[in-house]
């Protein structure tokens, strides 16, 4: 059994600049919730201030995905009655991201279907890029685009992508249970990529799937290890259809001891509350009471998400000030 730490202590020598360890992170499993919550804030805040980073998605391409992750709606492998459709063109998406711009979403994020994208596909978006740069010079544009070479991460540098998403999903050990057509490897080659490219990169997982918080800690640490600094935290919503359709939402207090864990690995990350927040009896403020200090605001890629006035009128009550604009 692994004893449970001094929850006062560990957080002092965090703060004092001390990284956990994995024994001490496992402890943190047994740890009355609000203690353990309470302390995370407290690092949140140290590290952090009341920053929040706001972003929210465009889902650019959607269904039809070749890859078989189990918690996805988009995959050919699951029959889900999903809206399908190809990449939007050029007009149709810079006129999407400038409502979504003028309603006061400043970082907005490309997120498109599949393994990967094409070769036309991917110079139709660097092109939406360049002219939405030219509109609107402070925007800020994300891309979750699947995998990437090196060349394609220094032409989205060049046109001004601040930010690029890559989700590990979970722990290695436990990701042959949630995809089998492409690996963990995969993933972290393409992160690598990203950093070596001096991009800000988004790496987080999706909770829910069976994994473990043995897991859900070595996922922590890995992001840790890979020095993430925007970690988006998914609660799986259960897509009828999917091999995990039958899964039992995780309630508030799991999600809250997922989100303090975390902040207790990776002290000065943006620790992002992500998709399935709306399915939460307090859509995620007590989350961001637990360490949390980032979220994707409005819809996600095929569920509904909160409506944007009530995010950030909560976000602001719990005195965050939200900024668009993270550098690395």
């Amino acid at each position: 059994m692994v004893k449970i730490m001094n929850i006062t202590s560990l957080k002092n020598k965090i703060i004092n600049g001390h990284d956990i360890t994995r024994e001490e992170a496992l402890s943190l499993i047994n740890v009355p919730l609000k203690e353990l919550c309470q302390s995370a804030d407290e690092i949140r805040q140290h590290f952090c201030g009341n920053t929040f980073d706001a972003c929210t998605i465009i889902n650019v391409k959607s269904g039809e995905c070749s890859e078989n992750c189990v918690f996805c709606a988009q995959s050919v492998y699951y029959d889900t009655k999903i809206q399908k459709y190809s990449l939007m063109n050029k007009n149709k998406l810079i006129k999407e991201t400038l409502n979504l711009y003028n309603h006061g979403f400043k970082r907005i994020s490309y997120v498109s279907s599949g393994r990967k994208i094409s070769s036309e596909e991917f110079n139709e978006i660097l092109e939406t890029i360049i002219e939405l740069k030219k509109i609107k010079k402070d925007i800020n544009i994300c891309v979750s685009l699947g995998f990437l070479s090196s060349n394609e991460i220094n032409k989205l540098k060049d046109v001004g992508v601040s930010r690029i998403h890559c989700n590990l999903e979970c722990s290695k050990k436990y990701f042959p249970h949630v995809c089998s057509t492409h690996s963990y490897t995969d993933k972290l080659e393409t992160i690598k990529k990203i950093n070596e490219n001096n991009i800000l990169t988004c790496s987080g997982g999706i909770f829910g799937l069976g994994e473990s918080f043995e897991d859900r800690i070595e996922l922590a640490l890995t992001l840790r290890d890979l020095n993430i600094q925007s970690i988006p935290i998914n609660v799986l919503n259960p897509i009828p259809g999917t091999p995990v359709g039958d899964n039992i939402v995780l309630d508030n207090d799991e999600v809250c001891r997922i989100i303090a864990i975390f902040r207790f690995i990776n002290p000065s990350s943006f620790i992002r509350m992500a998709g399935g927040r709306s399915l939460l009896v307090d859509h995620g403020k007590n989350a961001f009471m637990s360490g949390s200090n980032s979220a994707i605001l409005g819809n996600m890629l095929t569920t509904l998400g909160v409506s944007f006035n009530e995010d950030l009128d909560m976000i602001r009550k719990l005195g965050f000030h939200i900024c668009y604009d993270i550098e690395k």
